[in-house]
């Protein structure tokens, strides 16, 4: 499991990559770069990293599902993800 701090590090550029979408954008579009480049760093979304939404692990991070591939497992053999269960043949 994440630290806390990373896990609200990475909570805290979600909300500021939200905050100026727009803004960039716009000065994409402009082809300010001088614009662009005064934002704050962490407005870009390339500082985004997938991360569980349960655990924060940032590897083995299921697209579909937002969880990691630990996670995933847990819930699936727990019954707690519908329409998934463990394959025999």
């Amino acid at each position: 499991m994440a630290k806390e701090s990373v896990k609200a590090r990475q909570r805290k550029r979600e909300k500021m990559v939200a905050k100026f979408a727009a803004k960039r954008a716009a000065l994409k579009e402009a082809g300010d770069y001088a614009g662009l480049d005064k934002l704050p760093k962490n407005a870009s979304p390339v500082r985004l990293r997938n991360r569980c939404q349960i655990s924060g692990r940032p590897r083995g991070y299921m697209r579909h599902f937002g969880i990691c591939r630990v996670t995933f497992r847990d819930m699936a053999l727990d019954g707690k993800i519908p329409g998934v269960k463990k394959a025999s043949w």
